[in-house]
Formats: structure tokens, C-alpha cells, sequence
């Protein structure tokens, strides 16, 4: 029959030599499309015995097969003599009968449906004789005290049972596989072509029934002999031609000795291809090849110029003293793409054959829940392994975002994941991963979940402070027998990572965070202790089938058992988490038809949509903050420069030194502070001055006036700059010296209140050159003789009193309202005087 069939598939006929028995399952068209070229190219039909598995009788509708196809057949009942078409046997018992009948009437009356009697009512009938056999071995395991989710149980007493069902008499085997009865078809009117039941099999007593009306009428007169005499047993010695010639010796012994030559040929080429691959370390990548944003990098240009922007950090968030928080990997750039940079806490990385072995290994895991190595980093100090990045962070940031919404196909399919990934990693060279948890599950831009930190046990082994919050914290996905350890061996074992898988199930199924005890707050360093000391009842984290399905429940405590031979393997895992998610779409799809939908395609819908207006609220929250942060940051920038001169730094524009033809400078210091200082501690000194310098900063605010800088007790003001005002900035500053003169005369010293505060002051007019100078801590100085001239007017004044040059009088005049008295000729410098003035008041007008 394979002949015929490789034959068949190429188009062409084949014929065998003497009767052939053809068996033949597939649909109704192309058993069709097989008999139209068997009588096209078969010149001997009779030797022929075709059997066609129609379970549902599809093609005995009108009990003449060759009618369902639109062939010209030209003598379809000849060809047709050869088949024997097999179904299920229609069972005939009353009850069968009565159901088959309410079965239509309910079809009808629910669905609008009308059924005509077939075969495919004989499923319907098995669907019910499956419940019933499921609620007979129900009944039986709770009444020996089981328990109804007990499927082992309950699955071992359905086996090897009979019992009378809708069908007729339904028996099981000791593989839960029930023995079907089928009837066979055969031509039984040679003349019309008709097909009738020849036989009939029962599957329950393996015994066949022949018919007493019907026989089968073979086109050859007998049927196809059992055993053809040279095919299936040569022992007739007429079946031998001759012994092996001496050529078909030499040809048989040619063959073997290429054969052994081909596949030493092929073992040496594997073993010098890995060498091959050892010594050309195709894994290594040299640091210089890794590419980083430097987050301090300024250009430097001419001019004054402040670069207020900032480049985001590498790094997210870390773990901190309590634990609560993992450590990002670093990213970089290598040939273009966006990479994780892990450093390893070694000097030198010794590559030592199996160290060699295990880069190899790395380097050729392709699998899609498994993170890819890209390659290592062995240049001291920069040791470093490099791996693909997942940009949405691991499953722990996920499950401790509270912005993320997860509902429980998305929790289903992250744990599916985890188990696909573990399952072909201890199936690998590695055979399992020893550090498996929460933090090294990440999340790529799909939201496929990949597992991490797998491998490399030589680069991965570390020195951690013993006592260290964060390295128990570390340890609460670690297996009980391997807390024994004070280091437990890198590697791991394949039960402890089933053991970590158990805690990373709880952790998605309640996202309180890892090994959570329910009305407990224990240290991590406590939950490894009462973990460790193994005693009954077992230490273990909460479980709460109010919030996850009770079968999650049996897995996590499957999971995390003391013995861990008790501990399923992930192959187990697999099957078993294969089973509760098909319970689980089952359920989905029940609810989606009942709430009028026809597939889960609106709730992915759904959920993307949702994601997307979380999305859109977790970007309004971020701008609505960086907002406040910008609007903090120019408030504090407006206080340390100009506002014009911060807008145009903000422009990223160049500021450029400015000449200033008239502007007005306001010196001031404390008359005796250096004497006070000495006599006052110095918190007392910064109290004073804080006091002082605040008062001040408050009074300024209502004049047009810049603040220059404060030293020590000395107090700069300017008016005139950055922004012209005409000649007004006279006026501005000696108001302004009048409304500080008179505050001082009122200022309390915190520490020394008897004492009255002295204040000197210093005014002159004239030009000056102003700009910002420095990029760390800028200032905007400024420069030129008027500068020196207002200082040395302050420091020749007299206690609480305004000291005003011949240039600033020149222009207050003009004001005609403030009182003025000569003081006389000042000497500002050697041999060159000023006369001066003191301004006391403002005049009544």
C-alpha cells in the first residue's frame, strides 16, 4: 500500500502484485477523488479490498457513495464492489431512541434548528454516557472521603467500568478509552449498487456479528489472503532466487566501510568546529565597542552659556536598604542596538575550558521566553555580561505598578511564559537556573515575559555583606535544603527553582509583594530564619482562594513542599497549566457568548484600549509633574539670575558681556560685625543674617532692582541692568536705601536683643559692563569703575546713614524730592577725591 500511495501522490498509478487490502481515512472529497483515479488507472478492481472509515455515514446517505461526487464515473457500480465503508453501529434501545427524539424537539424549540436522525446524534449520546460516568466515579471518591478536585482520584474510578447508558452498554478500558461498536457496509445489490450492513462489531465482548440477511459478494470470489505467500515470511525456500553473489558481498561491505568512513569523517569535523568556536570566542566584546550617554557632557562655545537641559539616567530604580525595590541593568548601545550591561563584582575572569563550554552554550540558546546573550566584557576593571534588553522592566516592577491593570488572562499567560522558559532551560546544557525570582523575569516591548540571569555560574558568584538586609531579601525565593548553605552553590538545583517558581505564583496571584504572610510584618532576615529552621507546620506564604482559582492554590503548595521529591517538574507544570488554561478560555468564551460575543477578540480589544487610557493617565500624571519640577526649577533659576538673562539661557541662546552707560550701585555692610561674630557662635551668625538678608530680599521686591550677591554681611544691588530704565534707577535704589535704613532701625538681633543693628550704606552712579560668568554656580557680575567708586562710598560712610556720590546727587536732583546734605570732598583712592552727600529723607511736596 505505501507504493500505491507514494504512486498516487505523484499522479501516476502503481500496481501491485496480487490482492491488496487499502485502508483509507480522510474526508469524503478526496476518498472520492482516491476511487476516481484507482478506476481510471486499476485495470483489475477485484483485487482490491478498499476500506473507508465513515464514522458518521457521510457517504451513505442514499446508500450509493459515488452519488456525493460529480464525477463522470463510468461504471461506478464495478468500481465500487471493492469498498467496505466502516461507521459507528446506531444504537436501537429504547432509551437511545427517546433521547435522539427530545434531542430534535429542543433544537427546534431553543435554537431554531431542524436535525434529521444520523449518526451525529450518536455523539450527543456519548456526551451524556461521559457525564454520567463522571458523576458515577464523583460519587464514588466522596463516598470514601475524597474530595471533588481531586482529578486523580476521580479519573482512576472511571476506569474498567460498565454500565447501561443512552448508547447501550458502555465500557471502559484501563486506559479510560471506551470500546465503540461499528458496523460495516458492504455492496449487498450487486445490480443497483446498494450498500447494506454486512457486520456488525461489538466492542464490548471484541465479537463480530454477521448478518443473516446480507453477505459481502467479493469481485474475485474470495476475499485478499491474510498472508501472501514471499511477502510478509520467506521461510518457503522457493521464495529464495540464490545465494548472495560474490559482487553483492563486495557491494554490501563497500557500503558499510563508506558508511563508518562518513560518520567518523562527520564526528572529527563537529570536534574541530568547536574547538573552532572555543578558541575564536565569537562571544567576546571589547569595552571600547559598547557605546554610553554621558549625562555631563557640555559643549563649550564662545560667550557665557548654560546648558539647562538634562539626559535621562541609565539606571532605574534600586534596591534599597528595606528591600522594595530591584536594580535595573544598565543599558548601552552595541552595533546600533539598545543592550543590558550587568557588571560582575571581579577582578579577572579566568577562561578556563568549561568556562569557554558555557559562553558557547550561551551564545547558541535561541528560545523566545529566554533572554538572548549577546556577549561578555572580560577587560579589567569592565567585566560585564551583555544581554538582550527588555524595555517594560521585570515581572516585579509590573506586579508592584499599581497603575497596571492585570487581569487574569494577561496573569495566565505571564506564567505561562515563566514555565515555557523553565521547562527548555532545564531540558538545556545548564539544566536549571539556581537564581530564579521575580526580578530576573523581564518583560520585553510585546510583553512576552523572558527569563534572565540564567548561566554563567563562574560570572555570577559574589561576595555579599552576610548580614546584609538586601541579600536576605535576595533569599526569599531560595529552597529551604539549599538555606542551609551560607552560599549555596550557584547553579542551583532543578527542584529549588520549582521552589522559586511557587513563590513567584503567589506573587502573581495576590501582588503584595514576594513571600507575603497575611497579618505578619517580618524582616526579610526573619522569613529566611523560620524558612530554614524546616519545623511543622511548614513556614510558607499566604494563599487566598477568595482572590485566585483554588487549582493555582494546589500548584503553589505543590510547588513549595519541604521534600522536594514531592516538587512537580516543569514538564508536569506544563501539562498541568496547559489543562487550567484551556478550563480557563473555556470559561472566557462561555461568558463572552453569554454577554453576546462570539470570540475574546473584545476583551484583547479591550484590554488594549484600557492600557491605553492608563497609559494616557500615567503620561498626564508625568507631564502634570514635570511640569511643577520645570516651573520650581525657573523660579529657582530667576532667583539666582536676571529674568531676561534666564530666558535667553533657557533659549539655549549665548549670553553676551553688555555695556551699561548709567546705572545706579547700592553697597551695605554691618558696622562692628566682625566684633559681633567673635562674641556669637556661628549658628547665631547665620541666624542673624538670614534674618537680616530676608527682611531685605522682601523690601526689594517692590522697587526696580536687582539683587547682585550677598558676602558675609555685605549686600549688593543694582538698578539700571539688565533692563534700561532711564534715569530712574537712581531714584529706585535711594528709595530702596530708605525703606532698609528705616527697617533696620526696627531689627531685632534673635540672641543680642538690646543691641541696635548699624547699618552703612554706599551709593554711586555711572557706567559699568555686566554678563554671566561660570557654567557650575553662574553669577551675573559686573565689572568696571563704578563698582569699585559705590564700594569704597560705602566703606568711607558713617553708621546708619546713606552715603551718595556726586553722580547719584547730579541725578536725584532732577527728582527734586529727597533732602541731600554735603558731606564734602571723600578721597575714594590716593589723590583723587569725590564730594559726597547724605541722604536722610525724602522731602514733603
Amino acid at each position: 500500500m505505501d507504493g500505491w500511495m507514494d504512486g498516487w501522490m505523484d499522479g501516476r498509478w502503481m500496481e501491485p502484485e496480487g490482492p491488496t487490502v487499502i485502508y483509507i481515512c480522510g474526508p469524503l472529497e478526496s476518498f472520492m477523488s482516491i476511487m476516481k483515479l484507482f478506476q481510471e488507472e486499476t485495470p483489475d478492481p477485484e483485487n482490491y479490498a478498499i476500506l473507508y472509515l465513515d464514522v458518521f455515514g457521510e457517504s451513505l446517505t442514499d446508500r450509493k457513495p459515488w452519488l456525493k461526487a460529480n464525477f463522470d464515473w463510468a461504471d461506478a457500480v464495478e468500481v465500487f464492489k471493492s469498498v467496505f465503508i466502516i461507521t459507528y453501529h446506531n444504537p436501537e434501545n429504547p432509551e437511545y431512541l427517546d433521547f435522539q427524539r427530545r434531542l430534535h424537539a429542543r433544537a427546534q424549540r431553543d435554537f431554531g434548528v431542524h436535525l434529521e436522525p444520523s449518526l451525529m446524534d450518536y455523539i450527543a449520546g456519548s456526551f451524556y454516557d461521559g457525564f454520567l460516568l463522571y458523576a458515577m466515579a464523583l460519587e464514588d471518591t466522596l463516598a470514601e472521603g475524597g474530595v471533588q478536585n481531586d482529578g486523580i482520584n476521580i479519573t482512576m474510578r472511571t476506569q474498567n467500568r460498565r454500565f447501561w447508558g443512552i448508547t447501550g452498554l458502555v465500557t471502559i478500558d484501563d486506559k479510560n478509552a471506551r470500546n465503540i461498536d461499528v458496523d460495516l457496509w458492504s455492496m449487498t445489490n450487486q445490480e443497483t449498487g446498494e450498500f447494506g450492513v454486512v457486520a456488525y462489531f461489538n466492542g464490548s465482548s471484541k465479537e463480530i456479528i454477521w448478518s443473516q440477511t446480507e453477505k459481502i459478494h467479493w469481485p474475485c470470489g474470495g476475499p485478499p489472503l491474510d498472508n501472501p505467500p514471499c511477502v510478509f515470511s520467506t521461510d518457503d525456500p522457493s521464495c529464495n532466487d540464490g545465494q548472495l553473489p560474490v559482487l553483492g558481498i563486495v557491494a554490501v561491505g563497500s557500503g558499510l566501510a563508506l558508511i563508518i568512513f562518513g560518520i567518523s569523517s562527520f564526528l572529527i569535523y563537529r570536534k574541530l568546529k568547536l574547538e573552532k568556536e572555543l578558541a575564536g570566542m565569537l562571544w567576546r566584546i571589547r569595552w571600547e565597542d559598547l557605546q554610553f550617554e554621558s549625562p555631563n557632557k557640555y559643549h563649550k562655545r564662545a560667550g557665557s552659556r548654560l546648558t539647562l537641559s538634562q539626559r535621562g539616567s541609565s539606571y532605574g530604580s534600586l534596591i534599597t536598604a528595606h528591600g522594595k525595590y530591584q536594580l535595573f541593568a544598565k543599558t548601552g548601545y552595541f552595533k546600533g542596538n539598545l543592550v543590558a550591561i550587568k557588571h560582575v563584582n571581579k577582578k579577572r575572569i579566568e577562561l578556563t575550558r568549561q568556562v569557554l563550554m558555557e559562553l558557547k552554550h550561551m551564545r547558541d540558546v535561541q528560545f523566545n521566553h529566554l533572554t538572548r546573550f549577546i556577549g561578555a566584557c572580560i577587560d579589567p576593571p569592565n567585566i560585564c555580561i551583555i544581554t538582550e534588553y527588555c524595555p517594560r522592566g521585570s515581572l516585579q516592577d509590573i506586579l508592584e505598578n499599581e497603575s497596571i491593570n492585570l487581569d487574569w488572562m494577561f496573569r495566565y499567560s505571564l506564567i505561562n511564559d515563566i514555565v515555557k522558559g523553565m521547562n527548555y532551560l532545564q531540558n538545556s546544557y545548564f539544566g536549571c537556573h539556581g537564581n530564579l525570582k521575580s526580578s530576573n523575569c523581564v518583560v520585553d516591548s510585546r510583553f512576552v515575559l523572558k527569563i534572565t540571569d540564567y548561566g554563567l555560574a563562574s560570572f555570577r558568584s559574589s561576595f555579599e555583606n552576610d548580614d546584609s538586609h538586601a541579600l536576605y531579601a535576595k533569599k526569599l525565593w531560595t529552597a529551604p535544603e539549599l538555606l542551609i548553605y551560607d552560599r549555596h552553590p550557584p547553579q542551583g538545583t532543578q527542584k529549588g527553582d520549582v521552589y522559586s517558581f511557587g513563590i513567584i505564583l503567589q506573587e502573581i496571584a495576590l501582588r503584595n509583594g514576594p513571600f507575603y504572610v497575611e497579618g505578619m510584618d517580618l524582616s526579610p532576615k526573619e522569613i529566611i530564619q523560620k524558612v530554614r529552621n524546616g519545623q511543622k507546620p511548614y513556614f510558607r506564604p499566604t494563599t487566598d482562594n477568595r482572590c485566585h482559582p483554588e487549582e493555582l492554590t494546589i500548584l503553589m503548595e505543590g510547588c513549595w513542599a519541604e521534600d522536594p521529591t514531592e516538587r512537580p517538574d516543569f514538564g508536569h507544570i506544563k501539562i498541568y497549566m496547559a489543562k487550567l488554561n484551556n478550563c480557563y478560555m473555556f470559561v472566557c468564551l462561555c461568558f463572552f457568548h453569554r454577554e453576546g460575543s462570539t470570540s475574546i477578540l473584545n476583551n484583547l480589544l479591550s484590554r488594549m484600549e484600557q492600557y491605553a487610557n492608563n497609559l494616557e493617565n500615567l503620561v498626564e500624571e508625568r507631564t502634570q509633574a514635570y511640569l511643577e519640577e520645570k516651573r520650581k526649577a525657573e523660579n529657582l533659576l530667576y532667583q539666582i539670575l536676571p529674568h531676561s538673562v534666564a530666558e535667553q539661557l533657557k533659549r539655549g541662546e549665548t549670553v553676551q558681556a553688555e555695556a551699561f552707560d548709567s546705572v545706579t550701585i547700592y553697597f551695605s555692610d554691618i558696622v562692628g560685625f566682625t566684633s559681633l561674630s567673635a562674641e556669637s557662635t556661628p549658628l547665631q551668625v547665620v541666624t542673624l543674617l538670614n534674618d537680616l538678608y530676608t527682611c531685605f530680599d522682601a523690601i526689594i521686591d517692590n522697587f526696580d532692582v536687582y539683587k547682585v550677591e550677598t558676602i558675609g554681611d555685605a549686600y549688593m544691588v543694582v538698578s539700571g541692568l539688565p533692563v534700561r530704565n532711564g534715569k530712574l534707577h537712581a531714584r529706585e535704589v535711594a528709595s530702596m536705601s530708605l525703606a532698609l535704613l528705616e527697617q533696620v532701625r526696627t531689627f531685632k538681633i534673635r540672641h543680642r536683643p538690646n543691641d541696635q543693628l548699624r547699618l552703612r550704606i554706599g551709593i554711586h552712579t555711572g557706567p559699568v559692563c555686566a554678563g554671566v560668568v561660570g557654567l557650575k554656580m553662574p553669577r551675573y557680575c559686573l565689572f568696571g569703575d563704578t563698582v569699585n567708586t559705590a564700594s569704597r562710598m560705602e566703606s568711607n560712610g558713617e553708621a546708619l546713614k546713606i552715603h551718595v556720590s556726586s553722580a547719584t546727587k547730579e541725578v536725584l536732583d532732577e527728582f527734586g524730592y529727597f533732602d541731600l546734605q554735603l558731606r564734602g570732598d571723600v578721597e575714594m583712592k590716593l589723590n583723587h577725591f569725590i564730594q559726597g552727600c547724605f541722604l536722610s529723607r525724602t522731602k514733603e511736596l
